[in-house]
């Protein structure tokens, strides 16, 4: 891998809110098996928390029924749908970045004065 990282490994980003992430998998989906490889090492420099929900299960058939994937997996960011099929790395660690961003700055001019 080529250039630092602006958050090392392993140190999830101190006051970036948490986020939820919901994979709809199903068995033998490669894709699902990948994003949920992806997601651990994600959570090493993001504050996130991953949920697997079966496709099978009432949780997932509602999902799906609700969110129409073209493919599996299913991938929900805080409860909206953000990708079907492989998960788009890059643009999730964007979404992060900018939740990051966000928290950090956020208005605090109230407390000094």
């Amino acid at each position: 891998m080529t250039g630092a990282s602006p958050h090392p490994a392993g140190k999830p980003q101190l006051g970036a809110p948490r986020v939820d992430i919901t994979v709809v998998s199903t068995p033998a989906c490669h894709y699902c098996a990948d994003a949920e490889l992806a997601l651990t090492v994600i959570a090493d420099r993001y504050p996130i928390h991953v949920r697997i929900v079966e496709l099978e299960s009432p949780e997932g058939l509602r999902l799906t029924a609700r969110h129409r994937p073209a493919m599996s997996p299913l991938v929900l960011v805080n409860g909206r749908f953000f990708s079907a099929g492989r998960l788009p790395r890059k643009k999730l660690l964007a979404v992060l970045s900018d939740a990051a961003e966000d928290a950090s700055s956020t208005d605090r001019s109230w407390i000094a004065g």
